[in-house]
């Protein structure tokens, strides 16, 4: 099961299940809630009546033509339609009965009436005129024998003594619209809750997931071996995210050494092979023309190891540097020609000619000595690679937002398989006529250079030949 299912599943559950909880809480005290209150009002209401009876079942007796008697009949017939919060009242439902201190009932509002039957063991009679707090409540007299009815008792005194009991009862279903809408209310709150949560444990298992996934996406793109920064998220996912970048770095940083070393392993094999052996064959007697050929194989390997060391030096520094220099405004064009002054041996050597396709006239603000760093190492690879008696074409051209020197060989070109790899240290194709390859340390240190000037460094497939760009910001 996915992670985002889990955790859905898992918040669901909890809020499903408190949900449930809550609310069977609450409905199951809806209804003794209610009941409490009901009470509440009862007690005060038949501690009135009390008082009202107190004087009538002194002087005379209360009976079903006195004054009491009258004013229940009165109460009993009087008109009521009333909204209570929503809820409309059109009866009035209470009951009330006297008895006498011997528990006969002397006066009852009821229908049938009870007057002369003997209520002394009923709960509120018995226990009110024993003195303590008389209560019951019991089945619904009448037709509705399905419903209970409260009833409350408080004694009739008269200088201390009990002359009677006044009991009021109300039949629980008068209220049971309340209990009914307050148990309503109370559902579609929780369901509502319920909904709200759930809503929130969506929202939270999306964004959760979606967290998960740009950290696993950001893995996978790291362990392709892409250069990218790592995801920007709050808390303990982004601590997360930048200590995998920092292990990246590290492992990258550890592999890449582990390459380099084997790849500057092998190009530091094959001249010092050459030195090893020609120094071996210097220490015989030879023929001056062979201790010449061999003298010179000496400083030409020599002189390899040399550019080797000093390239892997310029690269290693420029890697390490964040920024450039001091800029200048250089002339690009006139700049360029400027720079092949030094290349005029080797290039008269191969009877090479240089060519402007384009000239334009335009200005970068640059660091000379890093620009002439990458420009002099592509006139090297250039002349390698061209054939001798061919052309090398030179071209500066601009767009709205960059400017290109461009530099193309007539030489055998690139594989287009190989393009990915150009300018990576340590991978170079064989120079014509040969099997020897260089170290392309020399389109890693253009590339860098580029790089920190922000620009780049783009290869261009031509017949016959290969098109390089160093692309600056105007």
């Amino acid at each position: 099961m996915r992670l985002g299912l889990r955790v859905f599943f898992g918040f669901f559950l909890i809020a499903g299940l408190s949900a449930v909880l809550l609310l069977k809480v609450f409905l199951a005290e809806v209804k003794p809630s209610v009941r409490e209150v009901m009470e509440d009002l009862m007690v005060d209401t038949a501690n009135l009546l009390a008082e009202v009876a107190a004087e009538e079942l002194t002087t005379s007796g209360v009976s079903p033509d006195g004054r009491l008697a009258a004013q229940l009949q009165r109460y009993a017939q009087r008109e009521v339609d009333v909204v209570i919060w929503g809820v409309r009242k059109q009866s009035l439902d209470l009951r009330i009965y006297v008895t006498n201190a011997a528990g006969r009932v002397v006066l009852d509002s009821g229908q049938p009436s009870a007057v002369g039957q003997d209520y002394s063991q009923w709960r509120d009679v018995a226990l009110t005129l024993r003195g303590d707090y008389g209560a019951r409540s019991s089945r619904a007299y009448g037709a509705d024998d399905r419903s209970t009815v409260l009833v409350v008792a408080a004694p009739v005194m008269k200088d201390g003594a009990r002359l009677g009991v006044v009991s009021v009862a109300k039949p629980v279903a008068s209220v049971q619209r309340f209990i009914d809408r307050a148990e309503r209310r109370v559902f579609w709150a929780g369901a509502a809750l319920l909904a709200a949560s759930l809503i929130v444990g969506v929202a939270v298992t999306l964004w959760l997931v979606a967290s998960v996934r740009k950290l696993r996406r950001y893995a996978q793109q790291a362990q392709a071996g892409q250069a990218i920064a790592p995801p920007d998220m709050p808390g303990e996912l982004g601590e997360l995210a930048v200590a995998m970048d920092d292990m990246r770095r590290r492992l990258e940083g550890r592999e890449q050494l582990e390459h380099d070393v084997r790849a500057l392993t092998h190009e530091l094999k094959s001249p010092l092979a050459a030195l090893r052996a020609s120094g071996e064959l210097l220490r015989d007697e030879l023929p001056a023309a062979d201790r010449q050929r061999f003298a010179a194989q000496v400083l030409d390997q020599t002189a390899r190891l040399q550019t080797l060391v000093e390239r892997v030096l310029a690269l290693s520094q420029l890697e390490a540097q964040v920024g450039l220099g001091e800029r200048q405004r250089l002339a690009l064009a006139d700049w360029a020609d400027t720079q092949l002054e030094p290349q005029t041996p080797r290039l008269a050597q191969k009877a090479l000619r240089i060519v402007w396709t384009v000239r334009e006239d335009v200005a970068v603000d640059a660091d000379a000595a890093l620009l002439e760093l990458a420009f002099g190492n592509l006139l090297v690879n250039a002349i390698d690679f061209a054939p001798a008696g061919s052309t090398l074409e030179l071209a500066v051209s601009t767009t709205p937002t960059t400017v290109r020197l461009t530099l193309r060989d007539h030489g055998p070109g690139v594989p287009p398989a190989a393009f990915a790899q150009l300018g990576k240290r340590f991978f170079s194709t064989a120079r014509p006529g040969s099997l020897v390859k260089g170290s392309g340390l020399g389109l890693a240190i253009a590339r860098r250079v580029a790089e920190l000037h922000g620009g780049r460094l783009a290869f261009e497939a031509v017949e016959p030949g290969l098109k390089v760009s160093l692309i600056l910001p105007r």
